[in-house]
């Protein structure tokens, strides 16, 4: 099977297209697609092949807080009826993407060890966009591993500044 970002690539540029007077809510209902595609279960359900295109349609449409506008309506057809349900959360990554780079932004995943109130975060958010250059669409996560400290990945970048870190950095340092 051919890789999910080569098959991804093409709908998330067809997508970003067709929808770029309204960016921001595409975003959420091909998030929210994504979130539910991702679903083993979903999966195993649509690559039945007793289960019909409109029935796929049906339950995930009947799964979503809101009702999908019609290009949303339109786009979930088309990928359902090629068979690529699998490859939508790769399309919607590649979609927020194409929507970061049009608007000069990067995502944020900010792992931390314990709750971040909306004051540090907000204090974080500052000190990270400065740190990358760019402004930043920030998300916590908690990873207890880290002992204390964060840890932020910005594409490719990862700024580690976790006990976890300092710690594995000792032990390199100490049996070297």
């Amino acid at each position: 099977m051919a890789e999910l970002a080569t098959i991804a690539r093409p709908y998330a540029d067809a997508l970003f297209e067709a929808t770029s007077s309204d960016l921001e809510g595409t975003a959420g209902w091909i998030g929210q697609l994504a979130a539910l595609a991702a679903d083993p279960q979903l999966l195993q359900f649509a690559a039945d092949p007793k289960v019909s295109p409109e029935q796929i349609f049906d339950l995930i449409s009947g799964l979503l807080p809101q009702a999908l506008p019609d290009t949303g309506k339109n786009f979930l057809r088309t990928v359902i009826d090629n068979g690529r349900l699998a490859a939508l959360p790769e399309v919607a990554a590649q979609y927020r993407e194409l929507k970061n780079a049009k608007g000069g932004t990067a995502d944020a995943v900010i792992y931390s060890a314990f709750p971040i109130d909306a004051a540090s975060l907000a204090e974080v958010a500052v000190a990270l966009q400065r740190r990358f250059g760019r402004p930043l669409n920030t998300r916590v996560e908690s990873d207890p591993s880290l002992i204390g400290g964060i840890r932020v990945v910005v594409g490719d970048e990862v700024l580690d500044t976790s006990v976890k870190a300092r710690l594995e950095q000792m032990k390199a340092a100490l049996t070297a």
